[in-house]
């Protein structure tokens, strides 16, 4: 058999099973938005901080089990351990979302995406550009738990790469869906 033929047939099993698993799970698809508020903290050379952030987010969910998702985050203000500028991000996310069910109501998940962050100043040494923006790799995993069929509360942790520093965040989150 031919590599051709193989890999066609591969690719024709492959996408009947996830036409099938997602006819499955048609029923859970629809838009959804959210809320949340939690920890931001960095540990990296000169900064150990953390402050309070706050983010919004919606996505659409295509079925139980994917959905895609965009946000934005504010990850307030990080002080350095001695001298130096305060870190002061936010950033605009678009992450993809795979959901496991564990039961009706409870479910874990993980995201992983790219976002758009911007500093309030750049910060020399710190950064690598001298730019207060980029784009860079984040990613997370939480846990959600549905109290009716249009609201769940979520506990996210995830990373914010920018550049060579890592920004974290925990949070609660409420979500609304439609």
């Amino acid at each position: 058999m031919s590599k051709n033929k193989m890999l066609s047939r591969t690719l024709l099993a492959v996408l009947v099973g996830a036409a099938a698993f997602g006819a499955q799970a048609a029923e859970d698809k629809g838009f959804y938005v959210g809320a949340g508020a939690g920890q931001s903290f960095v540990d990296e050379a000169t900064y150990d901080d953390e402050d309070t952030a706050f983010s919004v987010f919606g996505g659409y969910q295509f079925n139980r089990y994917f959905g895609l998702e965009a946000g934005y985050t504010d990850f307030g203000k990080l002080e350095p351990e001695g001298t130096g500028q305060a870190l002061e991000a936010n950033a605009a996310s678009l992450t993809a979302v795979g959901t496991v069910p564990f039961t009706d109501k409870f479910s874990g998940y993980a995201k992983a995406g790219f976002h758009r962050w911007d500093l309030d100043t750049p910060i020399a040494g710190l950064i690598r550009t001298s730019d207060d923006s980029g784009t860079d790799p984040t990613y997370g995993v939480g846990l959600q738990y549905r109290f009716t069929d249009a609201v769940a509360l979520r506990g996210e942790y995830s990373r914010f790469e920018v550049n060579d520093l890592d920004l974290d965040l925990a949070q609660l989150q409420v979500r609304f869906d439609f």
